[in-house]
């Protein structure tokens, strides 16, 4: 049997036409999107006037109405192109949070979100399309890498921004902060407009398949990963949704700390992002494998919070013993996330890549939706019992991506195509055709 091995970055790291404008204009955007999420209740509120009860119940409504639009937003993608209907969502939400602070009552603020949040919640699906059309290879997984990266440090940027906006002016800065964020979605949507997608790719969005979801719903390799991926996601909420309920209740730690953890993980996201998926890249490890690994280091990260849940130390030692948590959590994030991203956009059909991605984003959707009531139920059982849940769910997804490999096109798991090992005599790995 011919030995392989996979080939070092070559031309699949070669930098992609506009990728500086690309990556320029995620971090802009990632900075509007840090001016309002971590107020997102106060921001309304303070925008529109508007009762907290009243913005909480729109933004549910508009919320839940946006992960309706997700699978339009993929047929959209297969008829136009990504790079179009990106640009459409950027306008949309510049337009949306110029107009916030002129909807005052109740109707003109639903419309307003409404409208901003079908662009919101459909923006990851053509995100992810727009990486596929402008990147082949070893690049998606560099672009899964660094629009991470920028992210959260666009939003961490943002959030300090809004801070010394409203030290200066007050609650009435965040107007001015509204008229921030569309600024900055439309100099991001001005800037992506410089990307080329490649020739295939531009070539084939005027002929996009006439096959519908139910493509999809017949590629049961493609149903497994986004199954695998909603096991995954549940484990990024937690961070998010279960580790301060978690310090509060179970360890009864300083809600100081939570902030620790965050600042921890995002300053790790941000700084080392691209280098550890650098080194994942250039080991030559599968997608579906290293996807595995990050699975794998969820899942150490989850059993270590069951053990501190047990022993219940001295606070110093807590303290010790969450950090070092949040770092193996996050490097869990780091390997997992460009792999699964760059898995998910390559095992895609090309024709139909955005209703595939949109099934696909629906796993994070779905996952983010039942976490807090899947976790608080499951923590005033135990404190325990959440991250024991979460552990079996990181297993699961891992032995799953493991399991999926062989069904998977070859072009999906590689990033690059393996070839024969020198001396092999070996004529290279001939790959597949995608899945249908």
């Amino acid at each position: 049997m011919a030995v392989f091995r996979s080939r070092t970055a070559t031309a699949g790291e070669a930098k992609v036409a506009g990728e500086r404008s690309l990556l320029l204009g995620i971090g802009i955007s990632a900075i509007g999107i840090g001016m309002y999420i971590p107020f997102s209740l106060v921001f309304f509120h303070h925008v529109t006037g508007l009762s907290l009860t009243l913005v909480g119940l729109v933004m549910t409504v508009t919320g839940l109405a946006g992960l309706a639009f997700m699978p339009l937003a993929g047929s959209a993608v297969d008829r136009f192109g990504a790079k179009k209907v990106n640009l459409v969502l950027y306008g949309i939400r510049a337009l949306g949070f110029a107009l916030y602070p002129f909807a005052s009552s109740l109707p003109a603020f639903a419309a307003v979100a409404l409208v901003t949040a079908l662009a919101e919640r459909s923006f990851g699906v053509v995100q992810q399309s727009l990486i596929g059309e402008v990147a082949r290879g070893a690049a998606r997984d560099r672009l899964q890498a660094s629009t991470r990266a920028l992210q959260n440090a666009g939003m961490g940027a943002g959030a300090l921004l809004v801070s010394g906006v409203l030290a200066l002016w007050g609650t009435g800065g965040f107007t001015y902060t509204a008229w921030g964020n569309s600024l900055a979605f439309a100099l991001a949507g001005l800037l992506v407009s410089r990307v080329r997608p490649l020739r295939e790719a531009a070539a084939g969005s005027a002929r996009r398949a006439a096959a519908g979801y139910r493509m999809v719903l017949r590629d049961r390799p493609f149903l497994g990963l986004t199954a695998a991926n909603f096991l995954t996601a549940l484990g990024y909420s937690a961070l998010s949704v279960l580790f301060p309920l978690y310090l509060s209740t179970w360890l009864a730690a300083p809600d100081s700390l939570t902030g620790a953890a965050f600042t921890v993980n995002t300053v790790l996201c941000a700084g080392i992002g691209v280098l550890i998926a650098g080194r994942v890249r250039r080991s030559g490890a599968r997608r579906t494998r290293a996807a595995a690994l990050g699975a794998l280091l969820f899942a150490a990260a989850f059993v270590a919070q069951i053990v501190l849940g047990t022993l219940r130390p001295g606070q110093t030692v807590t303290l010790v013993a969450l950090l070092v948590i949040v770092v193996v959590y996050t490097l869990g994030e780091l390997v997992h996330s460009p792999s699964g991203g760059a898995l998910s956009v390559s095992a895609a059909p090309e024709a139909v890549r955005g209703r595939y991605l949109a099934t696909y984003q629906l796993s994070y959707s779905l996952a983010s939706a039942l976490a807090p009531s899947l976790f608080t139920g499951l923590l005033t059982v135990d404190g325990r019992l959440p991250w024991a849940v979460l552990t079996v769910a990181a297993l699961g997804a891992a032995l799953a991506l493991v399991r999926l490999e062989r069904h998977l096109p070859a072009e999906a798991v590689h990033a690059e195509p393996p070839v024969a090992a020198a001396g092999s005599g070996a004529a290279p790995e001939r790959w597949p055709a995608a899945v249908a």
